[in-house]
């Protein structure tokens, strides 16, 4: 969990969130039930409905809290981050692959999508975060095209683990990362 409570005690509405995430990664967005959700949060159904009337609020909850743990991971990287080019793209790829790749977050991620075919307007904030990446990168990046060559391999490749699709190895896939660190500091070679 990447915001607990300032007072060590988790909110309801962290609980809830918690478990939910929980119960996404073992059945999926498709069969979570509010009722489900209360009871592994060990709260009353009313204490939930009074932070989520709906399960698509609860969805759209979770995917806010999924968007602000991968920005606080971001910043935690930007920080740790040595100086060096394309240092933007070089923390939006690590973000990308330390979060939803082999993570918790993984299965929480692959259920939500699952859920997002049914209500493809819960991506809205995700479509918001990806638009403001682009920018981000287009403005900042010392080789544009490097960076946007490496985010597109990061998203590939993520994409592939997200859903369990990936044929590669450790070997390799250290491989491809080794490869994006060295496209975002030598640049694409013209």
């Amino acid at each position: 969990m990447l915001f607990p409570c300032t007072r060590g005690r988790k909110s309801s509405r962290e609980k809830i969130l918690d478990a939910a995430a929980e119960l996404v990664g073992e059945i999926g967005a498709g069969r979570l039930t509010l009722d489900a959700v209360a009871e592994r949060a060990g709260l009353s159904k009313g204490g939930l409905l009074y932070n989520f009337p709906t399960k698509e609020a609860l969805l759209q909850g979770m995917i806010q809290r999924m968007i602000e743990q991968v920005a606080a991971e971001r910043e935690v990287l930007r920080e740790q981050a040595g100086p060096g080019p394309n240092l933007e793209a070089r923390v939006v790829t690590k973000t990308l692959l330390n979060i939803c790749c082999g993570g918790k977050m993984q299965d929480v991620a692959t259920g939500m999508l699952a859920a997002t075919a049914e209500n493809p307007g819960l991506l809205d904030p995700v479509r918001q975060v990806i638009k403001e990446t682009l920018k981000q990168l287009k403005s900042t990046s010392d080789d544009v095209d490097a960076a946007l060559v490496a985010w597109l391999a990061t998203e590939g490749l993520s994409s592939l683990e997200m859903h369990k699709l990936s044929p590669f190895s450790e070997e390799d896939r250290n491989r491809i990362m080794a490869a994006i660190e060295r496209l975002l500091k030598k640049g694409i070679a013209e």
